[in-house]
Parts: structure tokens; C-alpha cells; sequence
């Protein structure tokens, strides 16, 4: 029906002392409230962000809704401004490591371990990996792993209501920053893994302390089985919530649980292994449901393998303290750690020697500090399996001390592809499981 503006500009006119007027004719009120019934007056633009909670850090969507069904969806990134990959252009080598870490803030050892793993292929040093800092590496990865997935279980259920599952995985993350503390310095940000190896050996009662980290952990796996996989409320979440098939996750590049809920078992620990992933027995969890509801139930049960890789990580690391950087000189950063009355810093032995004692020790730790090791020209690729899916790192040198370029395909970057298709058709309280079932975190995506 044509509207009435269009009628009026088509009908003929005619000139009065009161100026033009229009004699209009066609249509009835039947057809006028025909088409005012399907005109779309209800549906509206919601901003869902970019405030913290909710939405996984400073994500905004971009929402039009009809009444409560989502129409359509879109994601605003962008909102960190860190320039962490540019950064690392003006840094050395090793330095890129406080940057890498800074991306992911709940998989940090994952950020460093990646690109490390391209480094030490662009230096040809990746078979002189001492064993005793890759079985560490794989050790801090795991315990990582399970951190954050316990992020993404309490944030998801703190998200629809579940304070109990909130306050539960954030107790049990405890133990696992306690861990990271005694090893490192830090709760989060390490810089623990270095190109050539690690930062330190695991310090004295490390190993204790783990196992006992461990056997708590394993105790407390049931109380999460318990109160959300069989609960009424929990499953009318997320069952059929955040639906994406097999032929959805392989067209928008989806990796990680997201692929796995699929019914694919893709890993690349096991696909593609890396770290001597190949020596231990584990298994790579799936689901069916292709929804948010099996995304939980791999995280869940991801955990348990995770805590079943440290133990054997454990049982190789019984000898004692040994080497966990490569023997090269030129490339090992002097660094010998101690931990003294006010924190970590260098061993003061250490300090005495290059200061007191070695003039050519005094200058070598002087260039490797400030200018670096020369890194071969040429460009390198390495990926490892980040709890989040595929987290990969591309390198380029120009044969300086500094890279040349440095990329990261972070998963949450690529998975929050899929949210699009999650969501739109659902309903606008669907969207808050759908993209705790991503389970994205914004340092990663605007590095």
C-alpha cells in the first residue's frame, strides 16, 4: 500500500488565495490499520555494555531486540587500547614476555609459553629445551588451565544468579594463584617463561605444596558435579542456549570447548603436540549438545585431566632442583633469582660476582639486559591449545634484538565470531549465558 506521504506528492494540486492544496484519494482505515499492525514500532537498539560485569571485561553488544527476542546482534571491541603487539616492536626478545603476559590476564603462562615455543624455533633451540624447564612449563600450563576455567564457571554462574557457584570457584582459584606466588613472584602477569627456558627452578616445598594443591582440588571436583550439573534451574539456562554445530564452529574458525561441545575431539596437545604433550595419558573431553550446557560439562571435566597431567608432572620432577635454561650464554638470561626479606630479586652471590669479581661477567649481563640477543631473520609460527581453544603466534625478525612483528590469534578474538550466530533469534536473557560460554577475555582480544 502506498503511504499516504507518497499519495500526496503524486495527487494533482491547485493554487488557492490560501496556498497549494492537495485533493487526496485512496485507501481505508482497514488497510492503514493493516499496515501499522506490521510495522516494526517494537523493536529497538540495546547496548548491553561496555561496563565489567556481565560481559566478560570491556565487551559492548550491540543488540536489536523485538519485544525479548534477540533480531540481531554485534560486538563493539576495541575499548582496552593497549597496543600490547606494537609494544613489543621497541622491546627486546625477552622483554616481550611482560607484555605477552599481560594479554590474556587468566592464561598468562599460556600467552608466554606460545611465544616462547616461536622464539626458540626461530633460534633453532627448541631440542635444547632443558627437560626439567618443559615438564615445568607443562606443569604451570595445566594448573593454569584449571584456573581459568574455574574463572569461567563462577563468573557464568555468579552471570544467571549462581552466587554459590561463584563463591566456589574463586575459593578454589585460591589455591592455584597460592601456587603461582610461590613459584613465580606473582598471582597473574609472570613473565616465568623465557625464551631458552624459565625464570627460576620451582623453589624449596614447591612440590609439596602442589601435590597438596592437587589432592584439595580433587576433593572439591564432586561439589561442582553436584550443585549445577543436575540442576533443573542450571540446565533451563543453558540447554539449547548458545547453539553452534559442527558447521558453524569450522566456518567462523571456533576452537576450543566451543568446537569440543560439537562432538569433535580437536586438541592440539594431541594433534599437534608441543611440550612433549605426547608422554602423558589424558583425554580430550567432548560433548554432543553443540549448546552451552556441554561447553560446561567440558570445562568440568577438563579440570580433571588437567589435575591428572600435574600429577604426572609431579612424578618426573621428583629429583630435585636442576638446569631450566638452555647452557647457551648468549642467549640465557643471567638472571639467578633468590627470595630475600623484601620479595624476589637477584641472588646476591650473583651480584657480588659480576660486580666484584668478573669484569667480562659484569659486561655481558650489561648487553643481554639492555640490548638483547640477535634473533635470526625469518618468521616463525607456534600454537598451543590455551583453555580458551587455539592460541597462536606469529614472528617475524629482522635478524635484530628486537621483533619485527609479532601477531596473536587469540581464541576469544576469533570465538567472539560466533556470538552472531549464538544469539540472534533468542532471547535477550540468553545472551549473558551465550557469551559466558564463549568465555572471552578482552586482553586478548584488543592486544
Amino acid at each position: 500500500m502506498e503511504s499516504q506521504t507518497q499519495q500526496q506528492a503524486e495527487a494533482p494540486g491547485r493554487e488557492t488565495t490560501e496556498g497549494r492544496v492537495y485533493t487526496v484519494t485512496g485507501g481505508d482505515w482497514d488497510e492503514i490499520v493493516t499496515a501499522a499492525a506490521k510495522a516494526d514500532d517494537e523493536r529497538i537498539i540495546v547496548n548491553m555494555g561496555p561496563q565489567h560485569p556481565s560481559t566478560h571485561g570491556v565487551l559492548r553488544l550491540i543488540l536489536e531486540i523485538d519485544g525479548e527476542t534477540v533480531t540481531e546482534a554485534r560486538c563493539g571491541i576495541g575499548y582496552l587500547h593497549t597496543g600490547i603487539e606494537k609494544n613489543m616492536e621497541f622491546r627486546n626478545w625477552t622483554q616481550g614476555t611482560t607484555f605477552v603476559t599481560r594479554m590474556d590476564y587468566l592464561t598468562p603462562l599460556f600467552n608466554e609459553a606460545a611465544y616462547c615455543l616461536a622464539v626458540e624455533r626461530l633460534l633453532g633451540i627448541t631440542d635444547d629445551i632443558p627437560e626439567r624447564a618443559t615438564v615445568i612449563r607443562v606443569l604451570m600450563m595445566e594448573l593454569n588451565r584449571i584456573s581459568s576455567h574455574l574463572v569461567c564457571l563462577a563468573t557464568g554462574g555468579m552471570e544467571i544468579g549462581s552466587t554459590t557457584l561463584m563463591i566456589y570457584g574463586f575459593r578454589d582459584r585460591e589455591i592455584i594463584l597460592d601456587i603461582f606466588e610461590l613459584v613465580t613472584g606473582l598471582r597473574m602477569n609472570h613473565a616465568y617463561v623465557r625464551p631458552g627456558g624459565l625464570a627460576q627452578d620451582l623453589p624449596p616445598g614447591a612440590l609439596d605444596q602442589i601435590r597438596e594443591g592437587v589432592k584439595t582440588l580433587r576433593g572439591r571436583m564432586h561439589e561442582y558435579d553436584k550443585l549445577a550439573t543436575n540442576n533443573p534451574v542450571f540446565k533451563a539456562r543453558l540447554v539449547d542456549v548458545g547453539y553452534l554445530d559442527l558447521a558453524g564452529c569450522m566456518a567462523l574458525g571456533a576452537t576450543g570447548p566451543i568446537l569440543r561441545s560439537t562432538g569433535l575431539p580437536h586438541d592440539l596437545r594431541k594433534s599437534d603436540p608441543y611440550c612433549g604433550y605426547e608422554q602423558y595419558e589424558f583425554e580430550v573431553p567432548t560433548a554432543d549438545t553443540c549448546d552451552s550446557y556441554g561447553r560446561f560439562l567440558i570445562r568440568l571435566a577438563e579440570m580433571e585431566q588437567s589435575l591428572r597431567i600435574v600429577e604426572q608432572c609431579l612424578d618426573q620432577l621428583r629429583g630435585g632442583p636442576g638446569r631450566v635454561m638452555v647452557e647457551d650464554r648468549k642467549i640465557a638470561w643471567p638472571a639467578q633469582l633468590a627470595l630475600g626479606p623484601d620479595g624476589m630479586g637477584n641472588s646476591l652471590d650473583h651480584i657480588r660476582t659480576i660486580m666484584g669479581e668478573s669484569m667480562e661477567a659484569l659486561i655481558h649481563h650489561f648487553k643481554l639486559v639492555t640490548e638483547g640477543f640477535h634473533v635470526p631473520a625469518g618468521q616463525a609460527y607456534a600454537a598451543v591449545e590455551s583453555p580458551k581453544g587455539e592460541l597462536g603466534v606469529h614472528v617475524v625478525s629482522d635478524g635484530g634484538t628486537r621483533p619485527y612483528r609479532v601477531h596473536f590469534r587469540d581464541p576469544s578474538f576469533t570465538n567472539l565470531q560466533s556470538m552472531a550466530a549464538m544469539c540472534e533469534g533468542g532471547q535477550v536473557a540468553d545472551v549473558i549465558v551465550a557469551v559466558a560460554g564463549i568465555d572471552p577475555v578482552m586482553g586478548g582480544v584488543d592486544r
